[in-house]
C-alpha cells in the first residue's frame, strides 16, 4: 500500500503521519474477510458478512500491534544495551486462543448431530488471513482467501449433489404370502449395492405388506423398483415417506 501511494506521488511523511499504510492493510483485511463472509451470508449461515469482516480486520490490527510493540520495545532495549528481546508473537498468539472460543460458540449439538463445524473452521481461517495481512504477507492472505472461497462454493455444491444422489427411502410392498418372494425382493436391492432392511411386516388377507428401508443412490433405487414391478409375486410398490 505504501509503495502504491509513493508511486502516486504522495509524500512519504504524509503516509507515515496519517498511518495510510495501516489503513490500507485494514482495508485489505476487510475486503478479504468480507469476500468469505459474503459467501457465508448468501448460504444463510449465522456467521455472515459482518462477522467475518470484523474478525479479519481485528486479527490484522492485533497482528500489526503485536509486531509494532515488539519492534518499539526492541529499539529501546538496543539503545539501552539490554540483551532482552521482545517477542513479536506474544499478542498474535492470543488471537488463536480467542478465535477458538468464538468458533466454539457457533457449534451446536442436537439429537446426536453436530452442526456449525464449517462455520467455526471458517472463522478460524478468516482470523489467520487477517493475521497474514497484519504481518504484510499479502500474497499468502489473498491466495488463502481465494482457496477458502472456492472451497466453500464448489465443495458445498458437491456435497448437496452427493446427498441428493444418495439418500434413504421407505417403501411399502405388497407381496404374495411366500418367504421366497420377500427374499427375492431384498436380493433385487442388494444386487445393486443398496442397503435394505425390513422395518415391518403385516399380513393383509392372502398378502403380505412389507415396509422396507432402502439406502443408496436414487437412480439405483428406481431401477430396482422397475424390476420388482415386473416380477411375479409383487402386487404393489409405493413410497412410504
Amino acid at each position: 500500500m505504501e509503495e502504491l501511494l509513493l508511486r502516486l506521488g504522495m509524500p512519504a511523511a504524509w503516509i507515515e503521519v496519517l498511518e495510510l499504510g495501516l489503513l490500507g492493510r485494514l482495508l485489505l483485511a476487510a475486503v478479504l474477510g468480507g469476500l468469505i463472509g459474503l459467501e457465508r451470508e448468501l448460504s444463510g449461515k449465522p456467521a455472515g458478512l459482518r462477522t467475518n469482516l470484523l474478525i479479519c480486520v481485528g486479527a490484522a490490527l492485533l497482528m500489526e500491534l503485536s509486531v509494532r510493540l515488539a519492534a518499539d520495545a526492541n529499539a529501546v532495549n538496543v539503545a539501552a544495551g539490554a540483551v532482552f528481546r521482545a517477542d513479536p508473537g506474544r499478542i498474535a498468539a492470543q488471537i488463536v486462543s480467542g478465535i477458538g472460543f468464538l468458533g466454539a460458540g457457533t457449534i451446536l449439538q442436537a439429537r446426536g448431530t453436530v452442526v456449525g463445524l464449517t462455520t467455526a473452521a471458517t472463522i478460524w481461517v478468516v482470523a489467520a488471513i487477517g493475521m497474514a495481512v497484519g504481518a504484510r504477507e499479502y500474497m499468502q492472505a489473498a491466495g488463502a482467501t481465494l482457496l477458502v472461497f472456492l472451497s466453500l462454493v464448489s465443495l458445498g455444491r458437491l456435497e448437496n449433489l452427493l446427498v441428493r444422489r444418495r439418500q434413504a427411502r421407505a417403501y411399502r410392498i405388497l407381496l404374495d404370502v411366500e418367504p421366497a418372494v420377500l427374499q427375492h425382493v431384498q436380493a433385487v436391492f442388494r444386487e445393486r449395492g443398496l442397503h435394505v432392511e425390513v422395518a415391518a411386516i403385516e399380513k393383509l388377507g392372502d398378502r403380505f405388506e412389507v415396509l422396507l428401508d432402502v439406502q443408496g443412490p436414487i437412480a439405483l433405487q428406481d431401477g430396482a423398483l422397475r424390476e420388482l414391478l415386473a416380477r411375479p409375486g409383487v402386487t404393489r410398490v409405493a413410497r412410504a415417506d
